[in-house]
């Protein structure tokens, strides 16, 4: 195996300092055109590749950002995370991704090896991070934004939807459409996701004159919203919801087939159904599903900001607790009331 080339073996062909070359390869380091031309010929003809972890230790920025993902399922995440890594790569970071098995539980393991990487920063996608290990990782100076997920932790950003707002809508919507036993079938309820959606939602339906007719928990698992399903609808028809608000649309499409298939339930006409997220399997035809828009693209435009924020002015930036309005996507899924949106006056 032929050993490696050097940047000085570069430098030499190139007639220049080892530090030009240093300088060529380093991002945001100026150098001649010059310099850059006969630099860059010079490797390509040595086949020579800089050393980027090596450059790292030296210089102290990896320019590699730490993304934490518990799992893909939900097509909500695959979207939203390449446009995420596509954003951090446009501003000159590398994204490398750790996924964790525990799909609701805390990921302080997987964090502590992620800063062995000296990584400038760490996003986190739907995952808890304990408040310590929140505080380690800023003493370190590692900022965290946390993707999809509120946290109260001191210091750390995060950047959700409107999820309490959004679920006052999906209740104000399906009162609206004559509904009077509203069910409602939980994700995981330690998120805050979930606990937002579920009170905003509890909250509109009391403002409303009405309560939960049902509620079953789903974890955000297909296989737990099936079970909820058949558990919340398995029954005589005077016990059934005529509605059900189910916490996202992951677990929707699951519950849909087990309201048709499984129980021989008709879609809207027995019983309405309504999601969150709004993925792309919500406008086919199988689904046709009403539910409220995650904007991927905003929530990513806020998070690489307040990340690249935190990396670039670390005694300045302010902590940020963003949330994204979500609008309404109307199909055919749910009951339509006769004036919809509400005329204001």
């Amino acid at each position: 195996m032929a050993e490696k080339v050097t940047s000085l073996q570069v430098a030499e062909r190139a007639g220049v300092s080892q530090s030009a070359v240093s300088r060529v390869f380093t991002p945001g380091a100026s150098a001649s055109k010059a310099t850059v031309e006969k630099v860059r010929k010079a490797a390509e003809e040595l086949g020579y590749r800089p050393n980027v972890l090596a450059r790292a230790m030296v210089s102290g920025k990896s320019r590699i950002i730490g993304l934490v993902v518990a799992y893909l399922d939900n097509y909500f995440y695959p979207e939203a995370l390449e446009i995420l890594s596509n954003a951090l790569q446009e501003q000159g970071y590398h994204v490398l991704v750790f996924m964790t098995s525990q799909t609701s539980g805390n990921i302080d393991g997987v964090v502590e090896e992620i800063l062995d990487y000296q990584v400038d920063g760490i996003v986190t996608a739907s995952v808890a991070m304990s408040s310590d290990l929140s505080q380690r990782c800023l003493q370190a100076g590692v900022p965290v934004v946390h993707f999809n997920r509120f946290e109260s932790t001191k210091g750390v950003s995060s950047v959700t939807s409107d999820n309490y707002e959004g679920g006052r809508e999906l209740a104000r919507f399906l009162v609206a459409g004559g509904h009077k036993k509203i069910g409602y079938i939980t994700g995981w309820e330690g998120a805050s996701t979930q606990r937002d959606r579920e009170a905003g939602f509890c909250d509109s339906l009391a403002d409303l004159g009405q309560t939960l007719f049902a509620r079953e928990v789903g974890d955000f698992d297909a296989d737990r919203a099936r079970a909820a399903a058949n558990a919340m609808f398995n029954v005589a028809p005077e016990n059934r919801p005529d509605a059900v608000f189910v916490a996202n649309d992951h677990m929707a499409f699951a519950v849909m087939d087990e309201l048709r298939f499984g129980l021989d339930l008709k879609i809207p006409e027995d019983v309405s159904v309504v999601g969150f997220d709004d993925v792309p399997p919500a406008a086919w035809r199988a689904y046709d599903l009403t539910t409220m828009r995650q904007r991927a693209n905003l929530m990513v435009e806020e998070t690489v900001d307040a990340l690249l924020d935190h990396i670039k002015n670390p005694s300045t930036a302010t902590p940020r607790k963003v949330a994204i309005s979500t609008p309404l996507i109307v199909r055919g899924s749910a009951r339509v009331p006769d004036i919809w949106p509400p005329q204001e006056g």
